[in-house]
């Protein structure tokens, strides 16, 4: 598979230009990075801050720089998602990874984090000039994050939720935009007073001690692959048509029911996207040492 290549200082200025409308949002993919950047190893974190920018804060602060390229670069649109045939609530890769636009098989999100996985399994070695790695890092933080919201594998028919109008308490919005955004403002608003440090805590808290026997299963997905997207994949669609679309037609009020029953998953998913994303570098940035032995 085969994507296109752009170089970073060609896009500074237009990234000052479009703001972030879209993937789990600002906060979501924030949130997300923090965490993975908390469980990284230490050779792992020498490799992510050599790679990023050097305005770059951390990791954290350029995990929304995919989404300010979708205007500019329409081609890495669809690598963003993974949509799926309406109420069939299952991913079939050789089905469902495809750009709908132009019927390319292998761009979507899935092929997407297994294209920048591969690129930077070349850090470090003689061919690693052949590949923008600082981009491949940024894309794939980016991808692991989208790849774990339910509506990035919703129904193709509704565009993963998009299309479909409802309101949010007394505001008018898209369910895609709850589920990348107004489900988690809503929760620092009303629950962490806006802080968000405060939030990403409280997540970190619970992966130890709510879903620590969980985590070997979730960093550990299989025994020749470094991540595994097609399994996050099935677990996002399985979870779009369980708790996403599920009471949520057009033109419904959501409010506490919905908010609250949502609340969980949405966390979970976070964690899940965090703790897999520092598993996937520090499976990548640590097999450069078993490399060099």
């Amino acid at each position: 598979m085969s994507f296109y290549k752009i170089q970073l200082v060609a896009l500074v200025s237009f990234m000052l230009l479009f703001s972030n409308t879209q993937g789990w949002g600002e906060d979501g993919h924030a949130i997300i990075c923090k965490i993975a950047q908390g469980r990284l190893s230490d050779k792992a974190a020498e490799a992510v801050k050599k790679l990023l920018p050097k305005s770059a804060e951390d990791l954290a602060s350029k995990c929304s720089w995919a989404d300010h390229l979708r205007v500019v670069f329409p081609w890495s649109s669809a690598l963003h998602f993974a949509d799926t045939p309406e109420n069939v609530c299952s991913y079939q890769n050789n089905r469902d990874c495809v750009d709908h636009k132009t019927g390319l098989k292998g761009r979507c999100v899935v092929g997407a984090i297994t294209n920048y996985t591969n690129q930077l399994l070349n850090y470090g070695s003689d061919t690693e000039p052949k590949y923008n790695l600082t981009q491949a890092l940024m894309f794939l933080s980016h991808f692991m994050g989208d790849i774990h919201q339910p509506l990035h594998c919703g129904f193709t028919s509704d565009r993963g939720g998009n299309d479909i109008e409802v309101h949010w308490y007394r505001r008018k919005q898209n369910l895609h935009h709850i589920w990348d955004s107004s489900i988690i403002e809503t929760q620092l608003e009303r629950f962490y007073d806006s802080d968000l440090g405060e939030f990403i805590h409280a997540i970190q808290q619970n992966i130890t001690k709510v879903w620590g026997d969980q985590l070997e299963e979730w960093e550990n997905c299989s025994s020749s692959d470094i991540p595994c997207p097609k399994i996050y994949a099935s677990e996002s669609v399985e979870d779009a048509c369980k708790y996403a679309y599920k009471d949520a037609p057009e033109g419904s009020v959501l409010e506490d029911d919905y908010f609250l029953s949502r609340l969980p998953i949405v966390n979970l998913r976070l964690a899940q996207g965090g703790v897999r994303l520092a598993a996937t570098l520090n499976s990548i940035f640590d097999s450069q040492i078993m490399m060099s032995i």
